[in-house]
């Protein structure tokens, strides 16, 4: 799987494609990038490891030689999401340098990565984990909360240099704001079949969100 990438507009990582002659250690890779892809598709039909194994032209047996279950290959998947936007999360607070902006620009990635893996998207809503482990779910849950608490850090952080008379409660209020959009706009994007784009007119109402409808300058990139 690729890296996050430090330089714009390629900022949000994919999956990256293999070539179909695998190095050892690269089938693990390739059994994620098929199973990102069939996510992908709009239908939302149930994956199982025989199609899983059709697609790769391997057999089932060959896939639990790398992974022990479809919730494993799963966790795979939330593994590289995780550490993408986190990482790309982390990018931001080194290059931004007011905190209501690190959280806009945070928000904006999480929905750009959505964009370029809309495999993985369903995975961050949780629509491709239904009826798996409930771990999984769990797992989602935690990485949006890291996400979130980066974000309220950031909040607190501006709110005390704006003198709020209650600056966790502020840091609160707007980082669970904040995180609800970007989680809703997500959602759309996966029950529309992939055609509402999670960035559609994102830098306008961000500006909205972060700034408030009476101060919409500056942006959020």
């Amino acid at each position: 799987m690729s890296e996050p990438s430090a330089t714009p507009p390629s900022e949000t990582p994919a999956l990256s494609a293999r070539r179909p002659r695998a190095k050892p250690g690269e089938r693990r890779m390739q059994v994620l990038q098929a199973l990102a892809d069939m996510l992908q598709q709009p239908a939302g039909e149930k994956i199982t490891t025989a199609a899983l194994a059709k697609r790769l032209q391997v057999s089932e047996a060959a896939l639990y030689r790398h992974f022990a279950s479809k919730a494993q290959m799963l966790e795979g998947l939330l593994d590289f999401i995780e550490d993408s936007l986190l990482g790309l999360a982390h990018q931001v607070q080194a290059r931004e340098t007011q905190p209501q902006r690190r959280c806009a620009r945070m928000a904006q990635l999480i929905l750009e990565f959505a964009a370029t893996n809309p495999g993985m998207a369903r995975v961050m809503v949780g629509d491709a984990l239904l009826h798996e482990h409930e771990r999984l779910q769990a797992r989602v849950t935690l990485m949006f909360d890291k996400l979130e608490a980066l974000m309220r850090q950031e909040w607190r952080d501006h709110a005390q240099t704006q003198r709020h008379p209650s600056p966790t409660a502020e840091a609160n209020l707007r980082s669970a704001g904040l995180m609800a959009w970007v989680q809703g706009r997500l959602l759309r994007f996966c029950r529309s079949g992939f055609k509402r784009s999670p960035v559609e007119g994102v830098d306008e109402t961000l500006r909205w969100l972060v700034d408030g409808p009476g101060d919409a300058s500056g942006g959020a990139a």
